[in-house]
C-alpha cells in the first residue's frame, strides 16, 4: 500500500507527541557554554520526499548548530576534492566503543582515528580538505545540499567553541606528533570549529537526507551535487557510526543511516529519496536528542522505514 501524505503527517504527529513525552529523560549541553541557552521546551521533524512532499511538525523551522553533523559534509567535501586513497590512509572506518572525544583510543588502539564521526577523525577530515578556503567551501556545500543559501555561521557559538575546546586541541596536538595531522593544529581546528557552528533548522537536514538518499541528485534541478560512490561511503559510515557510541542499539532500533549533533539535531535518510531532520536540544547520556531519537523510532515503525524492514515506503 502506498504511504500518502496525510499517513505521513499523521505519524509524524504520533512521534512527536510520543517525543515531547521523553524530554524530561534529557539535558541541554552545557559543556560549550553557548549551547545551554538552548530551549530546553524545543522539538521539531520534518519529512521530505524527492516528489517534492514535505511534512512538518513543532519547532522545524527554529536555527541550530550543526556540531557533529557537519563532520558528514566535511567527508564529502574531502572525498570530493582530495579523494579516497588520501583520506582513508589517514582515518579508519570501524566503529568504537568509546565517547566521540576520547583521546585513549589514538594512544591504546591505533594511530589513526577509527573514524570519520568522532572528533579525531573530523579533525583529520577537515586536514584533507584541498581548497583554498575550506570553510567557504563547505558553507557553500552546505547551503546547497540542505537546499537554503541563507545558511550562515553563529559567531557566538564559534568563538564559545574556540574559547573552551582545548579537549580538541589536545586530540589535535597528538595526532600532530604522531604524525597523522597534516598541518598546523590551530589553523585546521578552526576551521573544523567554525563548521560545527553552522546553523540549520530541522528541514535544511531533511532536504539533505533526501540528497543523500536521492544518490546525490537534486531532484528539483537535476544536478549530480554529491557523486553516488561518494554517498555511498558517507551513509555507510552514519549506520555504522553516525549517533557515537550509541550506533549500534540505535541501528537495531530506528534502522536508518543517521547522524546526530550535541546541537540537538539528527539527520536521517531511508529509501526512494526519503529526508528526514529532528531537533531537540535536550540530549542524553551518550549526547544525543532524546526527543529526536524517540521521534525517529516511532516514525521508521509507523512508516516502515528501517532499513531491514520488508515494507514499500
Amino acid at each position: 500500500m502506498a504511504i500518502d501524505k496525510a499517513m505521513i503527517q499523521a505519524a509524524l504527529e504520533e512521534a512527536w507527541d510520543e517525543g515531547r513525552n521523553v524530554l524530561y529523560e534529557g539535558k541541554v549541553a552545557d559543556y560549550i557554554p553557548e549551547l545551554a541557552k538552548a530551549d530546553s521546551s524545543n522539538l521539531g521533524v520534518c519529512l521530505m520526499r524527492k516528489d517534492g512532499t514535505v511534512c512538518t511538525v513543532g519547532d522545524y523551522n527554529i536555527p541550530f548548530t550543526m556540531q557533529s553533523i557537519s563532520k558528514t559534509m566535511a567527508l564529502i567535501l574531502a572525498l570530493q576534492t582530495a579523494g579516497y586513497d588520501k583520506v582513508f590512509s589517514k582515518i579508519g572506518m570501524e566503529p568504537t566503543g568509546d565517547r566521540f572525544d576520547s583521546i585513549l583510543q589514538l594512544e591504546l588502539k591505533d594511530w589513526r582515528p577509527f573514524n570519520p564521526m568522532i572528533n579525531a577523525g573530523a579533525i583529520v577530515t577537515t586536514s584533507c580538505i584541498e581548497t583554498p578556503d575550506p570553510f567557504q567551501s563547505f558553507l557553500d556545500l552546505a547551503r546547497s545540499l540542505c537546499g537554503n543559501p541563507k545558511i550562515r555561521l553563529n559567531e557566538c557559538v564559534y568563538r564559545s567553541e574556540k574559547r573552551t575546546g582545548t579537549r580538541n586541541r589536545s586530540i589535535a596536538f597528538l595526532l600532530k606528533s604522531d604524525h597523522v595531522l597534516d598541518g598546523e593544529p590551530e589553523e585546521i581546528l578552526d576551521v573544523y570549529f567554525r563548521m560545527c557552528s553552522v546553523m540549520v533548522t530541522a528541514k535544511d537536514l531533511a532536504h539533505y537526507g533526501m540528497i543523500l538518499s536521492n544518490h546525490g541528485v537534486d531532484p528539483a534541478t537535476g544536478k549530480q551535487l554529491v557523486d553516488s560512490r561518494i554517498v555511498r561511503i558517507v551513509v555507510t559510515l552514519m549506520m555504522l557510526c553516525g549517533m557515537y557510541d550509541e550506533s549500534g542499539e540505535y541501528a537495531v532500533k530506528v534502522g536508518l543511516p543517521s547522524k546526530s549533533g550535541v546541537g540537538g539535531g539528527i539527520v536521517a535518510l531511508a529509501r526512494q529519496g526519503v529526508g528526514i531532520g529532528t531537533f531537540g536540544p535536550k540530549l542524553n547520556k551518550k549526547g544525543n536528542s532524546v526527543g529526536g531519537e524517540k521521534i525517529m523510532q516511532v516514525v521508521s515503525e509507523k512508516l516502515g522505514l528501517h532499513v531491514f524492514d520488508t515494507k514499500t515506503f
